[in-house]
């Protein structure tokens, strides 16, 4: 993981996936604490380019860790159904 996708200094990485497709990571999805707020943050590599630095979108402040893992979930499934593995 480089610097750059590392959460915030004093926060507490709680989760990360991995998504791949036909062998090439599409997306890491990282949730942590930070303060009283859970953030979600992502890195996506489009599959139709070259693209070497990730897009990035949000991050995504949840108030609650349920709430984080409801968002997590549901993109886990998304990319599950677009035919991504999962880590």
């Amino acid at each position: 993981m480089s610097a750059a996708s590392e959460p915030a200094l004093g926060a507490e990485e709680s989760e990360v996936h991995t998504a791949r497709k036909e062998g090439r990571e599409v997306v890491t999805i990282r949730c942590f604490a930070e303060g009283e707020a859970w953030i979600v943050e992502c890195d996506v590599y489009p599959v139709t380019g070259m693209r070497v630095d990730p897009l990035r979108p949000g991050p995504y402040r949840f108030h609650s860790r349920e709430l984080a893992d409801v968002f997590m979930d549901e993109a886990a499934k998304a990319l599950t159904y677009l035919g991504c593995e999962l880590e």
